[in-house]
Order: structure tokens, then sequence, then C-alpha cells
């Protein structure tokens, strides 16, 4: 398969996810919104008599990572006798859609939220539900800081980008590394943008400086991780974390340098895109090292196609389980639930995936991939 017919099919089902659920929840409104009732009884939002009613609020309503989250966060309220209401921003980066969000999951006194939280611009309104007494949990994002929700279920971002960073070091074998590095923002502080970032480049051996900003590392040097060589980093691009953003923003740095070999992207959707420039350029699958972060089942599917060398999986639908069930159990209860060791959230794990495993780097193949992956 092409990497251009790789693209196409990648859009169609981009496109009828987002169709279906822009059918579902109306369409057209800065925050698309679907309530689903557990346990046969009426369609409602609202927190009173013993329903426990929750907020599921992703970035957005089409990325197939959030799509997941959103039909495992429904799926477990049908199992505990939750009401889910999911609801989204326009994309990523809209901010005041996931605001009006919460503030409807105020005035509506729901028990809880469920938040991927698009930035600190969100902060101020998790902080009024908090105060409204909604029990508030993110979800593959961590809040910045930590302590802005009551706890978060997320993948260990960092050392997913670590692992990903150690993989492509120890392929390069030694051979110079001209990156490119395919971000979510360059406007905002999100700690899944500068973590996988930077976890990456610290995978391969690459000191990096704010751990809070991405791209104030030294352009060149060398990197230690492997059996270490030299690398030159072309530049970051903010991508939006989506296919379009992910060409755009990967043909933007092969214009400054063509002789790119290593791709950082931010999750398999950006990683999609990357590709189709890089086949636009004539470049072949073996001419460089592309890796991403995400685990989906399409993700996957391009590891064993050769498209991507490797991916961090993470696992969506356990975040949002896992959560559903926190947020009944502390309504009824107030159990709360605690974070992992050594962690100020609770880890939802990773794994490497790749088809072709390289030495000092632990990786499952794509058989494992295809079985544990969402999507």
């Amino acid at each position: 398969m092409t990497r251009s017919s790789v693209r196409q099919l990648s859009l169609v089902g981009t496109g009828l996810a987002a169709a279906m659920l822009l059918a579902a929840c109306g369409g057209g409104s800065s925050t698309s919104t679907e309530t689903s009732s557990a346990a046969g009884g009426a369609s409602s939002a609202a927190g009173g008599g013993d329903k426990i009613a929750v907020s599921l609020i992703t970035k957005d309503s089409t990325n197939p990572f959030f799509v997941a989250m959103q039909e495992g966060a429904k799926k477990a309220g049908e199992a505990n006798g939750v009401d889910i209401t999911t609801a989204s921003g326009k994309a990523e980066g809209d901010d005041d859609g996931q605001i009006k969000a919460i503030e409807s999951a105020i005035a509506s006194k729901q028990k809880g939220i469920l938040i991927t939280p698009m930035s600190t611009g969100v902060n101020d309104a998790i902080k009024k539900a908090r105060d409204a007494g909604l029990f508030v949990i993110a979800l593959d994002t961590p809040t910045d800081p930590p302590d802005a929700v009551d706890i978060t279920f997320a993948t260990d971002n960092r050392e997913a980008g670590k692992l990903i960073g150690q993989y492509t070091a120890a392929k390069l074998n030694g051979q110079k590394a001209v990156i490119a590095l395919l971000d979510i923002f360059d406007d905002k502080i999100v700690s899944v943008d500068y973590n996988r970032d930077q976890g990456f480049l610290e995978g391969m051996g690459i000191p990096v400086g704010d751990p809070k900003k991405n791209g104030d590392e030294a352009k060149t040097g060398k990197y230690t991780g492997g059996k270490g060589g030299d690398y030159e980093i072309v530049g970051n691009e903010a991508t939006g974390a989506n296919e379009e953003g992910g060409q755009k923003g990967l043909e933007q740095l092969l214009a400054k340098n063509p002789n790119i070999n290593v791709i950082y992207t931010i999750n398999e959707p950006t990683a999609a895109g990357a590709a189709a420039a890089m086949e636009a350029k004539g470049k072949k699958p073996e001419d460089y090292i592309m890796v991403s972060v995400d685990g989906g089942k399409a993700g996957v599917q391009d590891v064993g196609d050769g498209i991507i060398d490797a991916t961090s999986q993470q696992y969506p639908l356990k975040m949002a389980e896992l959560g559903v069930k926190a947020i009944k159990d502390y309504a009824t209860n107030g159990t709360k639930p605690t974070v992992s060791a050594g962690l100020d959230f609770f880890n939802t794990g990773v794994a490497l995936i790749a088809k072709e495993p390289v030495a000092g780097v632990e990786s499952k193949d794509v058989q494992y991939g295809l079985d544990n992956s969402w999507g």
C-alpha cells in the first residue's frame, strides 16, 4: 500500500467518524454534546436524586483517540449505572469550547467531570467546577499544575516519548540524525506536548532545556543513545495533532532541510500526514525513521506496513473506564482514587510497538499492538 493510499483511507475514516458524531450531536456549535442514559432511564445531565451524571469533555470529537474514549466512557457508564454526557471543543486549541462544557456540567449539577484538558486556559473553569462540588478527573493529558484536578488517569507521556527516542537512537546505529519535531502547539503550554517531545529527545540522549518548553535545546550536538552520533534539529512545527497539520508541518521543515531522516510525531494522525509529505518528496520508508504515540488500530497497522517504525501504545478505554468508576465510587461512598507510586497521576500503562525490534529497547510486536489497540 502506498503512503498516498494510506493517507486517503485515513482521511475517509476520519471523515466518517466526524460525520457520525456531528449527526449524533447536531453539529455546528463550538461544543458538541451528547447524553447517553444508563440503566434504561430517561436521558438526563442532571445530578439530582439517585442518578449519577458525569460529563466527558474531550479536546475534539473527530480524533480517533477521543472517539474511542467517548465510546469507552459510554460503555463504562452503562456498566456502572452512570449517565455520560460527552462534549468537546471544535478542535485542538478550542479552550472556549471546553470551558462552556464545564459550565454546563456545573449548571446541570452533575457529580463529576472527566476531561482531557486543552491547556492551562481551562484551569479557572475546572476550579469553579471543583468549588461547586464536582469531582474532576483529567484523562490522557495531566493538568498543569497536576493538583488542578482531583486526580489524573493517563499514560506516562514522558516515558512514551523516551521509548520512541531510545528506539530511534538504537535504530540509527551511529548514523547522523537530522530531526524534525512535529508537536501540537507553539502558543500553548500542554503537558502531553512537552512531555512527549522532550521525552523523545531524552530517549535519544539529547539534553533538553526548560522542562515545559519545546524547541530550546541545542540545535546541533551529539546524541548518546544507542551507539551515539551527531544530531541536527531542523525545527519544531505545530500541527494541531492532526493529519493536515502533520503534512504541512513537515513540508515546512523539508523546505529548510530536505535531508531529514528522523521524524518525531505527537500522534499517529500527525504521522500519517508526515508520511504523505515524505512520499511527495520521493522519500521511501527505508530513507528515514518515523516514530509516534497512540497505538490505535490504524496506527499499529501502519507500523506493520512500515509507514511508522515504532509507536508508544496508550489505552484510552482504560482511562475512561477507570474515570467513570472513580466518580461513581466517590459519589456513592466518598472513596477517592490514589496515584501510582512515585507519580502525581495514575499510570494507565504504555508499551512500545515495533515491527523490527532493536537491541536494548523492550518492545511488543505488531500482533500484540493490534490485540490491544482501539479504534
